[in-house]
């Protein structure tokens, strides 16, 4: 289906083109949200008349989200999560909850806006891309950790699952002792 997008879309076009996607794709995410038109002669005449006015509100919006762009790069947010001695979260940290802890610092962001490809399933420091309009993006950073006093250790750049690594060979010898001990014990018998 041919379509003709009112707004920027990622990886598909920029305002005003005719692209042609997927039949599902234009149904239910582009003529849905409202991102796109069907590309007949009538809509085009429709959007040329409007072209001015969608412009003038994609600046708008564009501005708005430069303004929250510079509260909102660079910064940190914690999230405390129970995780096992490796660090594996016994859950895992999802957009709603970066969204979550975003709102609760004073600036307002939704969960469609957080571009985590997958969950977040290990504590430490996270880079995360917030999508605020398809043309800025504000990267933060999500520190996610068991309690604040570890959160605060992982901000100065600690180390926090060091983990205790035994080698093949000191196994080796361990098994070995334990073996002569358990042979020095059984020939006394």
């Amino acid at each position: 289906m041919e379509v003709i997008l009112l707004e920027r879309v990622a990886k598909l076009g920029q305002m005003g083109d005719t692209v042609r996607v997927k039949d599902g794709f234009a149904r239910n995410f582009l003529l849905a949200r409202g991102k796109a038109l069907r590309a007949t002669e009538a809509n085009r005449k429709k959007f040329e008349g409007q072209r001015v006015q969608l412009e003038a509100r994609n600046l708008e919006l564009r501005n708005e989200a430069t303004a929250v762009q510079s509260k909102l790069d660079g910064r940190s947010f914690i999230i405390l999560r129970q995780a096992g001695e490796t660090g594996q979260l016994y859950g895992s940290v999802s957009p709603r909850d970066i969204a979550d802890a975003i709102t609760g610092s004073g600036i307002t962001a939704a969960r469609n806006q957080v571009a985590l490809m997958q969950p977040i399933k290990s504590i430490g420091l996270h880079t995360v891309p917030i999508q605020l309009h398809p043309e800025v993006i504000a990267n933060v950073t999500v520190n996610v950790a068991r309690s604040p006093e570890e959160a605060e250790r992982q901000a100065r750049g600690e180390e926090i699952n060091v983990k205790e690594e035994t080698s093949m060979d000191d196994l080796g010898l361990e098994v070995g002792a334990a073996l002569a001990d358990n042979e020095g014990s059984l020939g006394e018998r």
